[in-house]
């Protein structure tokens, strides 16, 4: 025969190494012919048909049958364990669920989750109370002062541009006057242009920040209800007037004396301001004069509008505005943390509803495989069953073929297999009835558990309002808050 070694190759791919068929289940079927062939029952039911073994008295197995129906027991015995096996593993992969442990915490979390919840609000109710106690007092220190001034108006306080754009406007001022006061100084400098912008700057400086000072601390009380405070006003006004006049005519006739004298140029300037303060000879003296009292001017009325002219208002307006967006901050930080809060309990309670969902499914599907598993064993046994009096069939056949006496009686009895009964757990964990139900009742008082925290936050929301009715704000402290 040619290829022989290949056939032969062939033949041990083709033959099985088992006495199994090929298949994934988890109780493989057995290969009556193979197990036939194994056990060699023809070949011996022969021999021992020629022996007319067994005797035709005979009313038990002979040896032979009782090595097949050992091998079919031990099948039996083999199944049964990864039954065993199969179900260890189900119960182990159940009992991970631990829906006792996910129930255990759903009751935790319902108990103190809504009491945590209150504690956060009673927290910022405490933290607000404060917060609208000094927006009342600070309301209150605005009253009084209209009452006590007999005001009836808003303060005027400049928004943070407003002041910097006026701010800006001095440094303006100042800075002009430096660069033209400098290019009229430096002629008569023995520093030249070096030396006459640092003289403008000592009189820019001078010029604009006496107006500046006398502007905002002297001037302003001439809008003071007290008449002291208003007789102050108008010496401060005066004492403006003479102090600009003096500056911005020092600083002309200086122009014209640093000219001619390089030595001494100061006493000369005092010298002629208290003789002939008007007597300047050149225009360009004039025209310095002329542009530094308008930029004290300037500065002057720059300096009256930094602020509220009735002195001391725009202060408490200021800290009525500060207490007032403090408290309006804190609250609306409060209900934004709160919101968070909720939002983040929520989330988190409909990732648990989820959780318990998928859950459900798993158990189910662990639960329907094992009633699966038990199924196939006990089809299983009845396959061992038929397995076993198909190969004692083939024993007896070839030994009845054989004998010259009688069969014994038994030869027509086919074989029972004793059956074994899987004791299977009835605990609440495999009874899926039970555990759906205790699963809707879990997700019930979670959804419970969300629409308690939205109520509680919507109650948090109206308490931290009704502060505003337990300290109401004033009159005229409403009707700027309006």
């Amino acid at each position: 025969m040619p290829f022989e070694a290949l056939n032969k190759l062939w033949t041990s791919v083709r033959e099985s190494s088992h006495d199994f068929r090929a298949s994934t289940e988890i109780f493989p079927s057995l290969d009556t012919d193979k197990l036939v062939q194994t056990l060699e029952v023809r070949e011996k039911g022969t021999d021992n048909g020629r022996a007319n073994r067994p005797a035709p008295s005979a009313q038990s197995l002979d040896e032979v049958e009782q090595r097949i129906v050992g091998r079919i027991e031990q099948e039996k015995a083999s199944a049964y364990q990864v039954l065993e096996d199969q179900s260890q593993t189900f119960d182990g992969r159940l009992r991970n669920l631990d829906f006792e442990g996910q129930f255990g915490l759903i009751r935790q979390a319902n108990a103190s989750s809504l009491s945590d919840f209150k504690a956060e609000i009673a927290s910022g109710v405490d933290e607000l109370h404060g917060l609208r106690r000094d927006l009342k007092i600070a309301e209150d220190e605005m009253t009084s002062f209209k009452r006590q001034h007999r005001l009836d108006r808003a303060a005027k306080v400049p928004s943070a541009g407003a002041t910097s754009v006026k701010i800006a406007l001095l440094v303006v001022l100042v800075l002009i006057e430096i660069v033209m006061n400098g290019n009229f100084l430096a002629k008569g400098s023995e520093q030249g242009i070096i030396g006459g912008i640092t003289e403008a700057v000592v009189f820019a400086v001078l010029n604009i920040g006496a107006a500046l000072l006398f502007a905002f601390f002297c001037v302003r009380n001439l809008v003071h209800r007290s008449w002291l405070l208003k007789l102050g006003g108008l010496l401060g006004l005066a004492a403006y007037i003479v102090v600009a006049l003096a500056v911005n005519l020092a600083l002309a006739h200086y122009r014209e004396v640093s000219a001619t004298i390089l030595e001494g140029a100061g006493t000369e300037v005092i010298r002629r301001v208290h003789e002939n303060p008007l007597g300047l000879v050149e225009l360009n003296s004039w025209m310095l004069f002329a542009i530094g009292i308008f930029f004290s001017i300037l500065a002057f009325i720059d300096g009256c509008m930094l602020t509220d002219p009735y002195p001391g208002f725009a202060g408490v307006q200021r800290r009525l505005d500060d207490a007032r967006q403090n408290y309006i901050s804190g609250k609306l930080d409060l209900i934004d943390n709160l919101r968070k809060i909720r939002d983040d309990h929520n989330d988190k309670i409909e990732e648990i509803v989820r959780d318990l969902s998928s859950r459900r499914q798993e158990s189910a599907a662990i639960i329907a495989h094992r009633t699966r598993t038990t199924g196939l064993f006990a089809e299983y046994q009845s396959h061992l069953e038929r397995t076993a009096n198909a190969v004692l069939t083939a024993y007896r056949e070839a030994n009845r073929a054989a004998r010259t006496e009688p069969e014994p009686q038994y030869f027509t009895t086919g074989y029972k297999l004793e059956r074994i009964t899987p004791i299977l757990k009835t605990s609440e964990e495999w009874d899926d009835r039970v555990l759906s139900e205790r699963i809707q009742v879990a997700q019930a008082e979670l959804s419970d558990q969300i629409r308690k925290i939205g109520s509680t936050f919507e109650t948090a929301v109206e308490q931290y309002h009704r502060l505003d009715n337990l300290f109401p704000e004033a009159g005229v402290g409403a009707e700027q808050a309006a």
